[in-house]
C-alpha cells in the first residue's frame, strides 16, 4: 500500500486565466490547490481564510498588485510561504520580494522553476529564477 503523503496546500493568484490554468497543470501532482484568484485582494482574502502552506502570486494584478498583497499579509502577520511568478525581470521588485521573504520566479522559467521554488519554500529558503540570479549583486555577511 502507498504511503499517504499529505502534499502542501496552496493559493494560486493570477489576473490571466490561462497562467492559472498554466501553473495548475505544472504544480498539481505537488501541491493541493485551495482556491485560485485574479486579484491581490482576494488573494489577500484566499489566504487568510484558508491558510496555506503556499501562496503563489503574481506581481501585476489588479485591486492589490502582488507586492503589496504579500505585505499586508505579513502586516497581518500570516506566515504563509510565499513566491512571485512573473514576467517583470526588475531588481526594484526582485529587492521587495527578497524584503517579505518570498521566492521569484519568472514566468519564462515556470516549467522549469517553479517546482523547484515551491520545495524550496517548503524548507524554509528563498528560490531566485537563475537569469536573475546573475545580475543580483551578492549580500555582505
Amino acid at each position: 500500500m502507498p504511503n499517504a503523503k499529505v502534499k502542501p496546500t496552496l493559493v494560486l493568484a493570477d489576473d490571466h486565466i490561462g497562467m492559472l490554468n498554466k501553473v495548475v497543470e505544472i504544480l498539481g501532482e505537488e501541491v493541493r490547490i485551495l482556491a485560485k484568484v485574479q486579484d491581490g485582494y482576494s488573494a489577500v482574502r484566499a489566504a487568510q481564510d484558508f491558510n496555506p502552506d503556499l501562496l503563489v502570486l503574481d506581481i501585476a494584478m489588479p485591486k492589490l498588485n502582488g507586492i503589496e498583497a504579500a505585505r499586508e499579509l505579513r502586516r497581518r502577520g500570516l506566515a504563509t510561504k510565499i513566491i512571485f511568478l512573473t514576467v517583470q525581470e526588475d531588481l526594484d521588485y526582485l529587492k521587495a520580494a527578497q524584503e517579505i521573504g518570498a521566492g521569484y520566479v519568472l514566468k519564462p522559467r515556470m516549467s522549469t522553476d517553479l517546482i523547484v521554488a515551491v520545495r524550496e519554500a517548503l524548507m524554509g529558503r528563498m528560490f531566485v529564477s537563475s537569469t536573475l540570479t546573475a545580475v543580483v549583486p551578492a549580500k555582505a555577511e
